[in-house]
């Protein structure tokens, strides 16, 4: 058993690994991830004291990534797919390719943790660096169609942060397919109050400071990029009990969806 000894945004990976583990280990789980149940077995960790009862939304959520990128490569198959932020996701054994370049970017301590189970090689990149650190730029392959995704991490950071991000990536990377979650403004407030948001008694979620409501996505990114582009809010539900229930009820009430999480996939247009 490996202690991960991961403590603020890093150990955030620990949650959504317990999450996708949980429903990868169902008979009707919406991913089938051995890899990533080999690893929730390693960890020495007590997942449910931090985070408690499992729940589906992190395995939806490596669903839809997985769907967008089978797309991507399916135009671009020597493409180059760039993770921000990956943690312990094992995206890479779940869709099979021969030619794609993969790219994953996690701070050192999380890169280290990932090395224990996860292995980089020629076509599989490990790089240990802040996302916001764009030195990262210059490890990609040149000459290649880019994907860049960014799984549960821009909302830890400050929107000035953020803007310039996206702003460097699409000044170095003009055509590249972008697609990253966010948090509506309200649950964004909720993790910077004095009291934070308390996950449950023994863990209390990192300040989240980036919210932003579903339909600022496309005008507040024109604005930023100084750019037309193209906005897709991808639609998703949870895949039982309450949870579903809930999200179908948003769904339907325009107020209710444009203040909930989201899944946004951004082209510019030329």
């Amino acid at each position: 058993m490996i202690n991960p000894k991961l403590a603020g945004i890093p150990e955030t990976m620990l949650w959504t690994l317990h999450n996708r583990a949980s429903e990868a280990a169902r008979p009707d789980g919406v991913i089938k991830d051995p890899h990533c149940l080999s690893i929730y077995r390693s960890l020495d960790y007590d997942y449910e004291k931090s985070f408690g009862k499992p729940d589906g939304s992190h395995g939806i959520r490596s669903l839809i990534f997985d769907r967008k990128i089978r797309e991507f490569l399916a135009q671009h198959p020597d493409g180059v797919i760039i993770n921000l932020g990956e943690g312990l996701e094992t995206q890479r054994y779940r869709i099979a390719d021969e030619e794609a370049v993969w790219v994953s970017l996690d701070l050192p301590e999380g890169i280290a943790v990932r090395e224990h189970f996860i292995q980089p090689d020629d076509r599989h990149l490990h790089l240990g660096i802040s996302a916001f650190d764009t030195a990262w730029f210059d490890s990609i392959p040149a000459g290649r169609a880019v994907f860049i995704t960014a799984q549960g991490l821009l909302m830890f950071f400050s929107e000035q942060q953020v803007r310039r991000l996206l702003q460097l990536i699409v000044k170095r990377f003009p055509d590249a397919w972008l697609m990253f979650d966010h948090l509506p403004r309200w649950m964004s407030a909720m993790t910077c109050r004095e009291k934070g948001l308390n996950i449950t008694p023994h863990y209390r979620a990192p300040r989240m400071p980036w919210g932003i409501n579903k339909n600022e996505i496309e005008p507040t990114l024109s604005r930023w990029l100084d750019k037309s582009i193209s906005v897709e809010d991808i639609p998703f539900r949870f895949p039982r009990g309450k949870w579903r229930i809930v999200k179908g009820i948003v769904d339907i009430m325009p107020v209710l969806r444009n203040r909930a999480y989201g899944i946004s996939f951004i082209k510019t247009v030329a």
